[in-house]
């Protein structure tokens, strides 16, 4: 059963971190770069996110029973 928690989160997290390139590559986070010098908070969430999933799967499918 963890193997399959493990297994769902690292596919969860992987995509997170496709939406984390998809939305650092848009005009709005472009925009924000320049006059911040900053992503949005949205990238960095996504990033937060898939990079946090990914290493609790990856520890779930590693560590299942």
């Amino acid at each position: 059963m963890n193997r399959i928690v493990g297994i769902v989160l690292l596919v969860v997290g992987v995509i997170l971190l496709y939406f984390s390139y998809e939305a650092s590559q848009s005009l709005a986070s472009s925009v924000s770069e320049v006059a911040t010098n900053e992503p949005t908070d949205n990238t960095i969430w996504y990033l937060i996110g898939g990079v946090a999933a990914v290493i609790v799967g990856l520890y779930a499918v590693i560590r299942g029973k």
